[in-house]
């Protein structure tokens, strides 16, 4: 069968998720991410009432969805990142407090822990579970990074000064990965510009820094890697047993005037002068068809997971054309040589 097509509703958190679920059914889709703001998910919540994950489920099920994932970008990028005053827009009044940076970030780490914990009990209260999770539980995110500002490697930059950000990364998540150890719960990094994994290779550096750490994968997502011209088909080669999730999003570049470069030359999206910008599903310049082809080489069985963003398009139609578009490129892999009809029978 092929996969499930589920919305990650991160962009979707203006709206109460009772109201956000019939726009999804609408839209086609299986079931859902959720994202861990808004009210689509509480880790707190989750952990203090008895009820809420059930209630959770019954409310999915209403609408015939699934969950395979939450996610929990805001929170995690607090981890690792030199704080500033944008973090407090993205992050709970209870990890900012004061705002004192040392004290975000471990506040920041803790609720990291919760989220695990409280992933843990939504999963093992989905219904017809029957003790085991069909499919692996996780939760994705973003990490931080205390060396991102250091991309551009002037002031002169030397691998010790990065080696640093690597072994604070391991530092701050090698805990938060044991709880995830301890609750059978992925986490899935989202590698993306600003984390501590933005690439194949500052990948494969972050997951050395762990010393792959058995519950630290990736969420793929190959609208951050192709803009970069990074090979976002190699990628799932190279990271198979590791990717825990899977985001479709799609991205064009190669545009503009002439006058913004990859680094986006503090435009905001949709402006008409960027080089790349984020599109709706077949719309831009991924080949999705490769994608596929490799998720199934790899023997990834899990959700297609559409993270819809288009600057210049009405969200309701663009994530219902996405729906359209990933039904109709993905398809089951092949269980038998294709040939096998030829050979005689002896």
């Amino acid at each position: 069968m092929p996969r499930p097509v589920t919305l990650f509703t991160g962009q979707w958190a203006d709206l109460p998720l009772a109201k956000l679920l019939p726009i999804v059914k609408e839209m086609g889709y299986d079931g859902v991410e959720l994202a861990c703001w808004g009210d689509h998910f509480e880790p707190d919540r989750a952990l203090a009432e008895k009820d809420y994950c059930q209630k959770k489920w019954a409310l999915l099920k209403k609408h015939g969805f699934d969950c395979f994932a939450i996610s929990s970008h805001l929170v995690g990028q607090a981890v690792c990142d030199p704080i500033d005053e944008r973090h407090k827009s993205i992050l709970p009044a209870d990890v900012w407090g004061n705002g004192d940076p040392e004290g975000v970030r471990q506040r920041a780490a803790a609720k990291m822990k919760d989220t695990a914990k409280a992933a843990r009990k939504f999963f093992n209260a989905k219904p017809g579970r029957k003790g085991e999770d069909a499919f692996p539980a996780v939760v994705n995110g973003f990490t931080g990074s205390s060396i991102w500002h250091a991309l551009y490697t002037f002031p002169p930059t030397n691998q010790e000064f990065l080696e640093r950000g690597y072994q604070d990364f391991a530092k701050r998540w090698t805990p938060i990965l044991d709880v995830f150890e301890k609750e059978n719960v992925n986490f899935a990094l989202e590698v993306h510009p600003t984390e501590i994994a933005f690439d194949t290779a500052t990948a494969k550096r972050a997951l050395a820094a762990i010393k792959h750490h058995p519950r630290f994968g990736f969420n793929y997502d190959p609208s951050h890697l192709g803009y970069q011209g990074v090979d976002y088909v190699k990628f799932i080669r190279e990271f198979g047993d590791r990717i825990f999730h899977v985001h479709m999003k799609d991205v064009w570049w190669g545009h503009g005037d002439g006058s913004v470069g990859v680094f986006g030359g503090h435009t905001d999206f949709a402006d008409a002068r960027r080089f790349w910008d984020f599109r709706s599903l077949g719309r831009g310049d991924i080949k999705f068809e490769e994608i596929i082809v490799a998720l199934n080489d790899v023997g990834y069985v899990g959700p297609l997971s559409i993270e819809w963003e288009d600057g210049r398009m009405d969200r309701v139609h663009g994530a219902t054309e996405s729906c359209v578009f990933v039904r109709k490129l993905d398809f089951a892999p092949n269980r038998a040589a294709f040939d096998a009809a030829f050979a005689k029978k002896k």
